[in-house]
């Protein structure tokens, strides 16, 4: 199973995917570490359409072994969505803008989530995550 966590920069992506890993037991790629891992710091449209296709094939490889996997990135395009095609979408919906205005520009809210996270708390991966489990 493939979970996309995706949002604006600051919207608390990771913090939700670092916890929600251990009660899936799950794999987790984070974009930042997975760009450093590439040494691509390319965030044209070019770049970010690279890093869905870089973070759907790490994914991909990770569900393939029967594993349930977490990735955490802006994903700020329906087409990078699209590329990454995920089997659940949360949306941290907690911010309007982001620290990066190009990233603010280019983002496009998805059109389908499965959660839609409106406010930081510490409660938000648990029920998540559990919800997720039943469902498996």
């Amino acid at each position: 199973m493939k979970i996309l966590v995706m949002g604006l920069p600051g919207s608390g992506k990771t913090y939700l995917a670092k916890r929600m890993q251990p009660i899936l037991n799950a794999a987790w790629y984070n974009a930042d570490i997975v760009r450093e891992m590439a040494n691509d710091w390319d965030f044209s449209p070019e770049g970010r359409i690279r890093q869905s296709l870089r973070m759907k094939s790490l994914a991909d490889f990770e569900k393939k072994h029967g594993r349930i996997v977490i990735c955490d990135f802006v994903c700020p395009t329906h087409e990078t969505k699209r590329n990454f095609n995920p089997d659940i979408t949360i949306w941290m919906n907690t911010i309007k803008s982001g620290r990066y205005e190009d990233t603010n520009r280019m983002f496009e809210s998805p059109m389908e989530v499965d959660y839609e996270v409106n406010e930081m708390n510490d409660r938000n991966h648990e029920k998540i995550a559990n919800e997720i489990l039943i469902n498996v």
